[in-house]
């Protein structure tokens, strides 16, 4: 039975049920319920208290985005946002309201994430450019930058190393925040390795690493810093070394970015089933394209066990890139137990 359910800040919400083959007899009447907003007195008692909350459910939902695929974490991420939209207007105090709308744009920017995971390009710029007008509304000036971050992202996944750099460039630029500062540079690194700058490309990681490290400096001397959800990965704790190994194999430097990347795996929590499968994903294909295919196709188990559960588009691209690869290898058997071992786990994840 499909259900129906229209979120709303200034008309109240509705929620149908309905059965579609039943809709023909006009005796079978839908199960519909409404409601609105409480008034604003409610929020002005409780909001603070929600606000906890809810950002506490903004960590879980992440959580669950390392586990489950992204049509199941999207929808709690947009029905928790609309709920936020409604405090927010039902505040009457700017700093509650504020803090409501940061806090949406955050859900609004993962939910672009779990789009992309998804491989809906147009969607993820859609809730990007909303997470961009939520954060305004609630007063951050900085947000906008990150989400030139995410941009660049996009692009990045995109193959388009020149968008990737320009995003990144103008993320960089225009933020005052030392972490978003670096997290620019690290997609400006990026991208100036998939365009064979190497020069380039190294100056911004060496830029990047300082200003995360600056980052890291400035939260531990603020206390409050750690009040609102960190900005950008959360799981991968050696990010700086996933995006050096990155980096220096689409410099064609293979066996730098086996050095870069083997070893930190580890590292990753084995509950953040997605950001190990990236990180290996990333490994085996640099290990083969090392010639090092005994160690790569060990590595696939890693990935293939994953895939069809978190439902990665990202994550396929590089399996994509690997099982072509794998696939010059006909005669090794381990390198054909591996690209079949691929080709299911994409056969999997697209039913």
């Amino acid at each position: 039975m499909p259900w129906v359910l229209r979120l709303s800040v200034d008309h109240g919400n509705d929620f149908v049920a309905y059965d579609e083959k039943a809709l023909a007899d006009s005796s079978v009447t839908p199960g519909v319920m409404s409601w609105r907003l409480a008034s604003s007195s409610v929020f002005d008692v409780e909001c603070r208290e929600a606000l906890t909350h809810f950002s506490s459910l903004f960590a879980e939902c992440r959580n669950l985005g390392q586990s489950f695929g992204p049509v199941v974490v999207t929808q709690i991420l947009v029905t928790s946002m609309n709920a936020l939209r409604g405090l927010a207007a039902g505040a009457s105090h700017g700093a509650d309201r504020e803090a409501a709308l940061r806090l949406a744009a955050r859900y609004a920017e993962y939910t672009g994430w779990m789009t992309q995971e998804a491989g809906d390009e147009k969607a993820a710029l859609w809730w990007t450019d909303r997470a961009v007008a939520l954060a305004d509304a609630g007063g951050d000036t900085e947000f906008a930058a990150y989400t030139l971050v995410r941009r660049a992202d996009v692009a990045l996944y995109r193959m388009d190393g020149r968008a990737t750099v320009e995003y990144a460039r103008i993320a960089e630029e225009r933020s005052h925040s030392s972490r978003i500062r670096g997290l620019a540079a690290q997609r400006r690194a990026q991208g100036h390795a998939l365009l064979g700058e190497d020069a380039a490309c190294f100056r911004a990681l060496d830029r990047a690493a300082a200003l995360m490290t600056r980052a890291t400096r400035g939260a531990e001397a603020d206390p409050s810093a750690g009040t609102e959800p960190v900005i950008g990965s959360m799981h991968l704790a050696g990010l700086a070394d996933f995006v050096a190994g990155w980096c220096l194999h689409d410099l064609g430097r293979t066996a730098e970015a086996v050095g870069r990347l083997e070893g930190s795996l580890d590292a990753v929590p084995t509950r953040a089933r997605r950001a190990r499968a990236r990180y290996a994903a990333r490994l085996a294909l640099a290990l083969a394209e090392a010639g090092e295919l005994k160690p790569a196709c060990a590595v696939v188990e890693a990935v293939t066990s994953s895939v069809s559960v978190v439902d990665s588009a990202t994550i396929r691209a590089d399996l994509q890139r690997l099982g072509r690869r794998l696939n010059r290898w006909p005669r090794d058997p381990d390198a054909r137990l591996a690209a079949g071992r691929i080709a299911e786990a994409l056969h999997v994840a697209d039913r």
